[in-house]
């Protein structure tokens, strides 16, 4: 039986890597999801191991965040901000700045997907109505996002999962991550910069007749900033944090305005499925003989990620092959975790590592994918040229912040 997980965990990893099926509309969630139903098919596991492995404490809290999230999208607070940020007066520096600055803050708070998902489309259309090339503003947005989200435990789903399983503190978190998280913005804004410098040099255009901002409902937005202090709030308890962020997104949907079909609605259910079917695939792997003589091959080595110099090719390598989320859950489903150091690392590196490639986060492919939609191409190389730069200065920054810091030893 060990053979015919190892087989379906290869498969389904590899699946994920390569981001889809040749002659089949079958994405990353739909391959998990598959390889979840060929062990229950084969009996190699039943339906109580399956519940038992997923963590539903994660599964809870990312719901409960995106809920908060879709409060402020609902209000039209992300398409407010979105095209603020385009319509601003100034440089075109100033315009990229702002870009990644407000990605970067809003994401720390808000998770960077959907951030991400709201501002493209609008980022997009209102850049180019400026006479401008949108490609490095939306590279600065998914660089900002994706740094901005490193900063803290709730900024991303796989902070989120490291916050849970090694049950770090919130506020720790933010004094071991936010500085490289914050500086790491300002290396974003450098390198794009420089590497779109041509394109950077035209100055934006005053439109002639400015179209009307997309109106936010003030009401509502400040439902949601409210609901933010107060889960910071209770964050600072003894209250487990998917409690406390089940309860902040109780309150939201008690809402005379907003429908909660809609909210509900607006919760990314595939990222959700994804997660409960590789924590049954993973958990299914771990207990395999396989598993355990890799983890002591690894560990005889000297290769077990508590070390940096492992750990950050290790995460470049894995973000940007499998994604950083996959990544992330199968270190952690071998690794026997003793310090928090090493998952301040993990949760930095991971995330970083993710602006390497198009395919390196989530983030990323959204990024490329709203910005098609309204007719704006964001391609592999375009992101590379100024992605591969960008990850190597902040991860340099994150790895000498560790090692300084002794979180992490080299």
């Amino acid at each position: 039986m060990d053979q015919l997980i190892l087989t379906v965990f290869v498969i389904t990893y590899m699946g994920i890597a390569l981001g889809r099926v040749p002659g089949l509309k079958l994405d990353r969630t739909g391959m998990a999801l598959l390889g979840v139903v060929a062990l229950l098919g084969a009996g190699a596991v039943d339906l109580e191991q399956a519940g038992t492995a997923v963590d539903m404490p994660t599964l809870l809290l990312l719901f409960a965040l995106m809920i908060v999230s879709s409060q402020f999208q609902e209000a039209g607070f992300y398409g407010w901000v979105a095209a603020k940020v385009a319509a601003a007066r100034g440089s075109s520096d100033r315009l990229l700045l702002l870009t990644i600055l407000v990605a970067g803050g809003l994401s720390a708070i808000l998770a960077n997907d959907i951030v991400v998902f709201a501002m493209t489309p609008i980022v997009a259309v209102g850049i180019r109505q400026r006479g401008l090339d949108p490609r490095p503003y939306l590279l600065g947005l998914a660089g900002g996002a994706n740094a901005g989200s490193a900063m803290t435990i709730i900024g991303n789903p796989q902070n989120i999962l490291i916050g849970q399983v090694g049950n770090l503190d919130f506020w720790r978190f933010l004094l071991a991550c936010g500085v490289p998280g914050l500086l790491s913005l300002g290396l974003v804004f450098a390198v794009v910069r420089h590497i779109w410098r041509r394109q950077l040099a035209e100055q934006p255009a005053e439109q002639q007749q400015p179209e009307p901002l997309p109106k936010a409902d003030p009401w509502q937005t400040g439902k949601g900033i409210a609901a933010i202090v107060f889960l910071l709030a209770l964050f600072a308890t003894d209250l487990p944090r998917e409690i406390g962020a089940l309860i902040i997104a109780a309150f939201l949907l008690l809402s005379r305005r907003l429908a909660s079909r809609d909210m509900i609605g607006a919760v990314d259910w595939h990222l959700l499925v994804l997660f409960a079917c590789l924590f049954v695939i993973t958990d299914a792997f771990s207990s395999t003989v396989f598993a355990g003589m890799g983890a002591e091959w690894l560990a005889d080595s000297g290769l077990m990620p508590h070390r940096i110099s492992v750990m950050g090719p290790l995460m470049l390598a894995a973000s940007n092959t499998i994604g950083n989320v996959p990544a992330t859950m199968l270190i952690l489903s071998v690794w026997p975790i003793a310090e928090e150091g090493p998952l301040y690392g993990l949760a930095l590196l991971s995330t970083l590592a993710g602006n390497l490639l198009l395919v390196g986060s989530l983030a990323n492919i959204i990024v490329a994918e709203r910005a098609g939609r309204v007719g704006e191409r964001l391609g592999f190389l375009d992101f590379a040229k100024a992605g591969i730069p960008m990850t190597a200065a902040t991860m340099a920054l994150a790895v000498a912040w560790l090692w300084a810091g002794q979180w992490m030893v080299w």
